[in-house]
């Protein structure tokens, strides 16, 4: 199946997006301002968590406090209208110890990552992370 340029232009904007947080650049601007960010319950996140566009950026901001760097390898992504998926491989040294895990560490986790695009910007970002023991 062939992407239309409007589908393309999701999945680049996604690229741009992990860019943006592996760079530590805000990602306030790939947003709309009624934005709405669910985190699946996870390891790192046992009750998951419903983000507004202020606290996702306030968790950006303490998330480069934890890590020295991250970064996302997208496995496969795919678009439809205005919707999108993603599977990514992620990968976050720590700043910090962080439970049994020393500054240095390296942790890593699988994203299934699923988005809702309004104007050119996310307006809905879905989270399942599977993270690796630590």
């Amino acid at each position: 199946m062939t992407l239309t340029d409007f589908e393309q232009a999701h999945l680049d904007l996604i690229r741009d997006y992990f860019a943006s947080i592996e760079s530590g650049v805000s990602t306030r601007a790939f947003f709309t301002e009624d934005m709405l960010q669910i985190e699946f319950p996870n390891r790192l996140n046992p009750k998951g968590q419903r983000s507004d566009l202020v606290s996702l950026i306030q968790r950006s901001e303490m998330g480069k406090k934890v890590l020295t760097s991250q970064h996302y390898e997208i496995v496969s992504a795919i678009a439809q209208g205005n919707r999108a998926a993603v599977e990514a491989v992620w990968t976050g040294t720590l700043a910090i110890p962080f439970g049994a895990l020393s500054a240095g560490s390296v942790m890593k986790a699988y994203f299934a990552i699923f988005f809702q695009f309004r104007d050119g910007k996310i307006a809905l970002q879905h989270n399942y992370d599977c993270f690796e023991p630590w």
